[in-house]
């Protein structure tokens, strides 16, 4: 008697062995989440994230080991906006300062600065202790501020720097994914609850993605001591967890439910949702986890963070549904379907077939030519914009304009352009050369002086480091980070640098700073997506070769998903490259996606796109298996996965929306395209492009040879020998004690 594979091994295993199944699960998700804790994240260092020019900038600068003090800011000026009452602002100057000189978090107060135009007035404070946890030590230096401002009536104080702009983002941003975790999750437990017509049954799914959540965070944690992580992966973790986690485990579930509810007994209907169902969910996990290992060749430090964390969190979501989630449903058995919702419990369980499905395959089946052209060309029309898609770094001229700090920046900028858009130079030489150096700089500071595409408010200050190795100089430009402006000053200054340095030896500079960062790290994405986009196509038809031994169901997989991701792209541009879109969704277009998004998006899209394309090819495969002709094995595959796709579907695409709800450009993007993506995919895909494709290629579609004979015989059931059972929506299978067999 042949083996059965592992996924029935550990369902039968746990699902006899409940308690001790949990009880192991619980320790698991306890132990990570506590140790990850303890342990604590290790971040990505400005010597690790850049790329470039910009990236050796900050490695220069990084050298030579210069103590970074946090720094703050106070603008004073007229409340009117109107002219300033330079006495009145002085005299208000001098008694913040005192009261920030006397208190223990500010180490020291500088001379106030006049803007140019006379109508602002400057306080520099510096802060003591490290910039990492200025913002958690700011709030009495805010106090002291809006004291003052209290008694100084017609003037207005606006607070800025490195730990008040850091308090005020974290607590909007804070807000945003507060609420967003608070939506998300009863409008999960909703559809689930629509799905299934039964409480349990809904709650089953999220509470095992929260653990796979909390789980993947700990671990996360732990692995950032050796790949360190970007300060977003717990939000990406949070993301993905939710969405593969529920998916997975309603793909198990909706098997399990539906095998039991035909009359197979609580073990049995458990194996053969392990030995179908979860063979697919190990099959997609594996396919999502290749494609997000593709971030890896982007060769750069955020990327290789999120694929770590992406990887781990689908990992824990596979492991759950093959091990715990068999013990919590045979734990629970008939109990996963109590309390029930009358109606949707009816409409779940309702014994004849559906026939919308039907009814929306019938183009697909009975003009798969004309269907198959008719749908993908819609798909490549939505993916026309995406040939003018222009990338740029996200940056504070994207943050959104109500938060109340970055109205405050945008104040100083304008009084002070030179606090604004800053380009960073780093030089560094053998000490003895200190002085050439020296010089070098100082005579480009006379030369930017000439230049209007600086800004010329402040007079630039060189930092030399102890040992007088490395030599750093902050150059402001009066434009924005987004602007033209801002791009051929980096350039300029790209130039003059090196002309600057020539003939002082062992010299090494570059210019960094936010503009160069974005110009550099966009440049360095464009050649490297090639490699990333090749290696993810190419595992992933290799692993759909592997799955289904056939070359049409792999090619066909790679093409329908980069044709659903191709025409989110276009959505994509569509919406945030022009200004339509900027009152529905609450966001300033900067005419750009952010850069960092297509590459992720693109493999993120490539991984979650394969959840559904395998689960329903594996379903139409079954249907031919049992003897079914080609147009009936994917009319019955399609009409019985649709009620878990789409609720899987509909889970996914309410939790990405939700994302486009938030407050950062970047994750409004993130949003919008992975929602768009998954919709497209569910329903383009799913009931036209797929249907027409696979009914116009015929037995080709099996090529080489027929469908695969792996499961073939293992549910059949001889004539006479059924159970009785209800049959689910769309008909489907009857089972004995071996399995299910095609009515």
């Amino acid at each position: 008697m042949r083996r059965k594979p592992a996924t029935v091994r550990f369902a039968r295993w746990s699902a006899t062995h409940p308690w001790s199944a949990i009880g192991m699960w619980c320790l698991f998700v306890a132990a990570c989440f506590l140790l990850g804790g303890m342990a604590g994240s290790d971040r990505i260092s400005d010597l690790e994230s850049g790329v470039g020019e910009s990236g050796a900038a900050g490695r220069i600068v990084a050298s030579g080991d210069f103590t970074e003090k946090p720094e703050e800011s106070v603008l004073i000026t007229a409340e009117s906006g109107g002219a300033l009452d330079t006495g009145a602002a002085r005299r208000a100057a001098g008694e913040l300062a005192g009261r920030m000189a006397a208190l223990p978090e500010v180490e020291r107060v500088d001379e106030p600065v006049l803007s140019p135009d006379g109508r602002a007035l400057l306080l520099p404070v510096t802060m003591a202790g490290d910039a990492e946890t200025a913002d958690r030590r700011v709030q009495p230096l805010l106090d002291a501020t809006a004291e003052v401002e209290r008694a100084h009536a017609g003037l207005r104080f606006d607070q800025v720097g490195t730990g008040s702009t850091a308090k005020g983002l974290t607590e909007t941003l804070g807000e945003d994914f507060v609420r967003a975790e608070l939506i998300s999750l009863p409008l999960t437990l909703v559809i689930l609850l629509v799905a299934f017509g039964a409480v349990i049954a809904a709650g089953v799914p999220v509470v095992l993605a929260l653990s796979c959540v909390a789980t993947a965070i700990g671990l996360s944690a732990l692995v950032s001591h050796v790949l360190p992580e970007t300060s977003v992966v717990s939000n990406v973790i949070l993301l993905m967890g939710m969405a593969v986690g529920v998916d997975y485990s309603l793909f198990y579930l909706k098997r399990e439910r539906e095998e039991r509810h035909r009359g197979a007994s609580r073990i049995d209907a458990i194996e053969i949702a392990a030995e179908t169902s979860g063979h697919t969910v190990l099959v997609s996990g594996g396919t999502v986890i290749v494609s997000l290992a593709g971030l890896y060749l982007a060769q750069e430090a955020t990327f290789a963070s999120l694929a770590t964390g992406s990887i781990i969190v689908v990992a824990v979501a596979v492991l759950a549904s093959l091990t715990v989630l068999p013990a919590l449903l045979a734990k629970l058995g008939r109990w996963v379907d109590r309390p029930r919702v009358p109606f949707l419990w009816r409409l779940t369980m309702r014994p004849t077939p559906s026939r919308l499905w039907p009814a929306l395959l019938r183009p697909a089946l009975a003009r798969p030519v004309l269907t198959l052209i008719v749908s993908a060309g819609a798909l490549l029309l939505l993916a026309l914009p995406a040939l003018d898609m222009r990338l740029k770094q996200p940056g504070s001229d994207d943050l959104p304009r109500d938060i109340p700090v970055v109205r405050a920046m945008d104040r100083l900028t304008d009084a002070f352009p030179s606090e604004g858009t800053v380009h960073e130079v780093a030089v560094r030489a053998p000490a003895d050369r200190a002085e050439d150096v020296e010089r070098a700089l100082d005579g480009l500071i006379d030369r930017l002086a000439d230049e209007d595409l600086f800004a010329h408010d402040q007079e630039p200050v060189v930092r030399v480091s102890d040992d007088r190795r490395v030599h750093a100089l902050r150059v402001g430009t009066p434009h924005s980070s987004r602007s033209d402006g801002a791009r051929e000053s980096l350039t300029l200054l790209r130039e003059w640098v090196p002309e600057a340095m020539s003939g002082i030896p062992g010299v090494e500079s570059a210019v960094g700073g936010k503009v160069a960062d974005g110009m550099d790290f966009t440049a360095h994405l464009q050649a490297r997506m090639p490699w990333v986009v090749g290696f993810v196509l190419l595992l992933t038809f290799v692993t759909m070769f592997l799955i289904f031994r056939s070359l049409a169901v792999a090619l066909s997989a790679i093409l329908l998903n980069l044709l659903s991701a191709a025409a989110s792209f276009g959505v994509l541009v569509a919406v945030f490259q022009h200004t339509w879109a900027e009152g529905l969704l609450d966001f300033h277009s900067s005419g750009a996606v952010v850069s960092w998004l297509p590459l992720f998006l693109f493999v993120m899209l490539f991984g979650l796109s394969m959840d559904y394309h395998v689960f329903v090819v594996s379903r139409i495969r079954e249907a031919a298996m049992d003897g079914a002709p080609l147009k009936e094995a994917v009319r019955e595959g399609i009409t019985r996965s649709a009620g878990v796709v789409t609720s899987a579907a509909l889970v996914m695409v309410g939790v990405f929306s939700i994302f486009g709800t938030l407050s950062m450009v970047e994750f409004k993007q993130l949003g919008v395209g992975l929602a768009v993506a998954i919709l497209l995919d569910a329903v383009v895909i799913r009931v036209f492009v797929l249907p027409a494709l696979m009914a116009a290629l015929g037995r080709a579609n099996w090529w080489p040879g027929g469908p695969s004979r792996r499961y073939r015989g293992r549910h059949a059931v001889p004539a006479g020998e059924a159970v009785r059972g209800t049959a689910p929506s769309g008909g489907g299978l009857v089972a004995s004690e071996r399995g299910p067999s095609r009515l």
